[in-house]
């Protein structure tokens, strides 16, 4: 499609936001004791001012979300020695409006059955546990103990397990259960994240618990003896990664209790709709030990299987040895795998008993195969593949004339997926399959099986899923607990990264920040039960004075000129009322003054999308998957008007459409702060109205 250049109408701003020593000994906890501390400036370059961040070194899962006597309180997966993941601990802040934060020191630190990974918190009001100690109502945190030394000796699945921990003093401090763990591994590899709540019907403490490719829920009488009782997920949603950090709870249709119905949360940490991390979520009845779908929502989920036509073998590696295939490095073993390695998570997808997998004793070793050569006769060549997403790194390669002709990479996931090249243009031509493996840090590993020629490309598996959010950066989110009957809201909040690039992310005192909280709303729609996503009304508090009207404009291919008007933060507000013109593009533009680098959020109405596009919006090059192509969320406007609510910091965007039905969270870190907002339109004419709000930062 040819491009217009970008029409803008400019009203500028100074604008917007702009798990050696593993830390387990008590020495290393009191060393560490009250080290969160903040120095009172959150001033750093790229430092978001509308969102909790900690003070310094690496944060990701929100944890332990429970209110308590006028506090919210927000612990998290913390590492208080880098900005890397690490050696996980508790981090802990607590916050009276959900907007302003005070830092706390660690809660939990890791000891001698593990480190401590993610969980949630009850308040234990009728003292079920015996646990309570004093006038406050006891407040319990069950938790995932990881063992790492167990993990890394690769001689067991069992190094994850659930435990408990109570504080009498409203989360100040902390008491390890003696009797943990109080559930044992089954022998599931990825076992973690326990969500707790209290179900009043049954009287007793139920549990959802990520067990690989499924929920596992629980029930207990006093959050120390639990028995399974369900499973839900393994046939349903995507899997195109482990399943993560689950939730469970009741919400009201169109905010009527008489119409309930419980929604499932659960995030993967890979296969997301713009690739990576991402949240799905499920919407059925719950009886106290069992969630099913319910019937409508299931038409939502349907999926179609692979499609792999007829072919001919060129390996299927079930033989003993690689005999056809030269062997470089110490990547792969002679012959092909019986599919998991030691210490690697379940590998599924593969066809038969063996494949090439690359996981040998980890993901440092490097090497390649490269096949015997062969003449193409068939227009596709299908396979599977699996493993790490590094393109040219973790890859298979097709090479004619000694130069890659096409190449694929996994979707760091453990799970093999058909694929194909459409080599028509090659026919008659003589070629070789190399397999590399030349990465040796996370993910450093590939999988492929079945290598086939063929008249039709295969097509994989297609898992189809609801998604909370299609952005890039909003992963482990769960809700608070025991918020007040007379509050009545259900609240989120997500870990603002994406395991793609968390550890990467060009900042150098922190790394991480999370969303800002959101209100989850159950409505019927046109498309059935759907949840639909706001930002909480406290932050209409940091609003700085009376709107900015953007008064009605059409936006054209003709530069209308208008006074900038000045704003004097570098964080803003936007309600906008969209429309744009069939088959045109139309949005705003978040630059600098000369709009060298800039972050564009549309509306392509060829595409049926609602778009983020951060490929221009400053540092990019420290990943390759961070800005490689436009982010999208499905969305027809049919020819109306598209209500925007856009809320930007120093170094991410949220946006929240067609009133939260369509949700993008996305990060960026420009070199400088931008300092205008502008409106464009291409292929055609767009109109735009609404206000626009400064704000005031948080810390």
């Amino acid at each position: 499609m040819k491009i217009n250049p970008i029409l803008i109408i400019l009203f500028s701003t100074i604008l917007f936001w702009s798990c050696g020593d593993d830390g387990t000994s008590e020495g290393k906890e009191k060393k560490l004791k009250g080290s969160v501390v903040s120095d009172g400036s959150y001033k750093e370059k790229h430092r978001p001012q509308l969102h909790f961040s900690p003070p310094e070194k690496w944060m990701n899962d929100p944890n332990g979300m429970v209110y308590y006597k006028g506090e919210y309180h927000l612990f998290y997966q913390y590492h208080p020695e880098s900005t890397v993941w690490g050696p996980m601990h508790w981090g802990h802040a607590v916050s009276k409006d959900l907007v302003h934060w005070e830092n706390l020191p660690i809660a939990l630190y890791p000891d001698e059955l593990g480190l401590i990974f993610s969980g949630s918190a009850v308040i234990d009001k009728n003292n079920s546990s015996g646990f309570k100690d004093g006038d406050e109502d006891v407040m319990v945190a069950i938790f995932t103990h990881h063992n790492m030394d167990m993990e890394k000796a690769g001689e067991s699945d069992l190094f994850q397990t659930q435990s408990i921990a109570y504080s009498n003093d409203r989360g100040r401090t902390w008491t390890k259960y003696e009797g943990n763990p109080v559930i044992k591994n089954p022998g599931i590899r990825d076992f973690r994240d326990p969500k707790v709540f209290w179900h009043e019907e049954s009287q007793k403490w139920v549990m959802v618990l990520a067990s690989l490719d499924r929920v596992r829920i629980y029930t207990s009488p006093d959050l120390k003896e639990w028995e399974p009782t369900s499973e839900f997920g393994a046939n349903w949603g995507s899997h195109g990664g482990v399943w993560e950090c689950p939730d469970l709870f009741p919400m009201d249709v169109n905010g009527n209790p008489m119409d309930q119905k419980w929604m499932m949360i659960v995030s993967i940490g890979s296969g997301g709709p713009n690739g990576g991390s991402a949240t799905q979520y499920f919407i059925g009845d719950f009886d106290g030990e069992r969630f099913t779908l319910d019937k409508g929502f299931e038409n939502s989920l349907t999926s179609a299987g692979a499609f792999v036509p007829v072919g001919e073998v060129f390996d299927d590696f079930e033989r003993l040895l690689f005999k056809t295939w030269k062997r470089e490095g110490n990547a792969f073993k002679l012959g092909p795998a019986k599919g998991t390695l030691k210490g690697q998570r379940d590998v599924t997808g593969f066809t038969g008993k063996k494949l090439v997998n690359s996981f040998n004793k980890g993901d440092a070793p490097k090497g390649k195969l490269i096949s015997k050569a062969f003449t193409i006769q068939k227009n596709f060549i299908n396979f599977q593949i699996g493993g790490g997403n590094h393109p040219g790194k973790e890859c298979m390669n097709l090479i004619i004339a000694d130069t890659i002709a096409a190449t694929a990479t996994g979707d760091d996931s453990e799970n093999l997926i058909w694929t194909h090249w459409d080599v028509s243009e090659f026919v008659g031509q003589e070629a070789r399959l190399e397999i590399v493996d030349d990465w040796s840090e996370g993910w450093g590993h590939i999988m492929v099986d079945q290598i086939m020629f063929a008249d039709e490309g295969a097509k994989s598996k297609v898992e189809n899923a609801v998604w909370l959010d299609y952005g890039k950066d909003n992963y482990a989110g769960v809700t608070w607990s025991n918020v007040p009957a007379s509050d009545g809201r259900r609240l989120f909040i997500g870990w603002m990264s994406n395991w793609q690039y968390a550890n990467l992310v060009p900042t150098e005192n922190w790394r991480s920040s999370m969303t800002l909280p959101r209100e989850l709303e159950l409505v019927r729609s046109k498309d059935g039960l759907r949840v639909l996503t706001h930002p909480i009304y406290e932050m209409k508090e940091l609003r700085k004075e009376d709107a900015v009207e953007i008064s009605p404009r059409t936006i054209t291919s003709v530069i209308n000129a208008l006074a900038d008007i000045r704003m004097d933060t570098p964080l803003v507000e936007l309600m906008l009322d969209l429309k744009v013109d069939e088959n045109a593009q139309g949005g705003i533009l978040v630059h600098n003054d000369d709009m060298s680098e800039k972050i564009e959020i549309g509306y392509d109405d060829k595409e049926k999308v609602i778009y983020v596009d951060r490929s221009q919006a400053g540092e990019v090059d420290f990943s390759d998957r961070f800005a490689a192509e436009k982010h999208t969320a499905p969305f027809d406007a049919n020819k109306k008007s598209i209500k925007l609510h856009i809320l930007i910091d120093v170094s991410s965007v949220e946006v929240f459409a067609a009133d939260g039905k369509v949700v993008l969270t996305e990060i960026f870190f420009p070199n400088k702060e931008f300092s205008k907002v502008s409106f464009f339109s291409r292929e055609g004419s767009s109109t735009v109205k609404g206000d626009a709000w400064m704000l005031d930062p948080i810390w």
